[in-house]
């Protein structure tokens, strides 16, 4: 429509960090980069926030600060338009990531093969077994029809 652009739709990347590790490290963390990338090619207006970016060395943090990110994060995820999950095992952090985006009315698209776990399929607006399968659902525009339909057209414009 003329006079009308685009909203700034707000995404946050959730995925696996420490998942069932018992020691000080991470999983591979280069999905976060293919994410980020596969978002701002497709929506180019967005702002995709990524955690990891911000706290590269969180496994460092003391017990305060490490609290203060948990609840940060969580708590921002009450205010996003669209969570994308890349959980290709069980991660705790992601499903409350998760919970707390589905039950505030963003869209949560989940990357996962676990598509009978219950917080997978029932938190999950759209699930694709890998970063290939959701990439072709970005190119051929079933991704942005499906955040457009679930949050409204008062969500996807603003006046010019």
């Amino acid at each position: 429509m003329q006079g009308e652009r685009r909203r700034s739709w707000r995404f946050f990347i959730a995925g696996i960090m420490q998942g069932s590790f018992v020691d000080k490290a991470l999983h591979d963390q280069n999905y976060r980069a293919e994410i980020r990338q596969l978002l701002e090619e497709h929506f180019p207006e967005a702002c995709v926030f990524d955690p990891l970016a911000g706290h590269p060395r969180s496994l460092e943090y003391d017990r305060p600060t490490g609290q203060q990110v948990f609840w940060g994060h969580n708590f921002l995820c009450r205010h996003i338009d669209v969570l994308v999950a890349y959980v290709p095992e069980a991660s705790m952090g992601t499903a409350i990531e998760m919970w707390e985006a589905y039950r505030h009315g963003a869209v949560v698209l989940t990357v996962s093969p676990m598509r009978r776990n219950w917080v997978i399929r029932f938190l999950s607006h759209a699930i694709f077994s890998d970063l290939s399968e959701f990439a072709g659902a970005l190119r051929s525009g079933f991704l942005r029809r499906l955040i457009e339909e679930h949050l409204g057209k008062s969500k996807v414009f603003v006046p010019g």
